[in-house]
């Protein structure tokens, strides 16, 4: 299996939703809005196009993967933080496909200059949080019910972080770029 990584593009719109709808729903919980649905992925576009949202996407012969996206508002009151949002289709997994996705939006939030990271998924998607603990997040909250399945069902959301300037600084200090 091979990719290629690559800034998501206005052209990308329609393989995106259609990556999105083979998604299984409750891959998509942890996110505030249902990227199937086309007018959010144009406000997703627009977001990139405001430089709120930086977003790439993993191909592999024409087809989309994977995506990952990261979020930050220099307006809020948390300028320094941005939030990691990362989709992998369910073929793809335990590939290595979201550590290169995610190496990809640190280096993204490296040039950013945010300080922290954050990171939200159900409590029972353990590949997930066992991959970005695996690059160094940690889990920093539960919100319990926070999310609801279209069955109804409520589901808690774990929230790791990532303390960007401590690592970064840990590196600096060996020697590391």
């Amino acid at each position: 299996m091979s990719h290629v990584i690559r800034r998501f593009r206005p052209e990308d719109r329609d393989m995106v939703i259609a990556f999105a709808a083979a998604l299984p729903e409750h891959d998509l919980l942890f996110l505030s809005r249902d990227v199937r649905e086309p007018r959010v992925v144009a406000a997703w576009l627009d977001a990139i196009e405001a430089g709120l949202i930086d977003s790439l996407i993993a191909e592999d012969g024409g087809e989309i993967v994977a995506t990952a996206a990261l979020v930050h508002d220099p307006l809020s009151w948390s300028p320094h933080v941005g939030e990691v949002r990362l989709l992998v289709a369910s073929g793809r997994r335990g590939s290595g496909l979201g550590s290169d996705l995610l190496q990809g939006i640190f280096m993204i939030a490296r040039d950013r200059g945010l300080a922290k990271l954050t990171a939200r998924m159900t409590v029972d998607q353990t590949g997930s949080i066992a991959l970005f603990e695996g690059v160094g997040f940690r889990a920093e909250a539960m919100l319990k019910d926070q999310v609801r399945g279209a069955d109804g069902q409520s589901h808690d959301l774990a929230i790791l972080s990532y303390d960007a300037a401590r690592v970064a600084a840990r590196h600096q200090a060996i020697g590391i770029e």
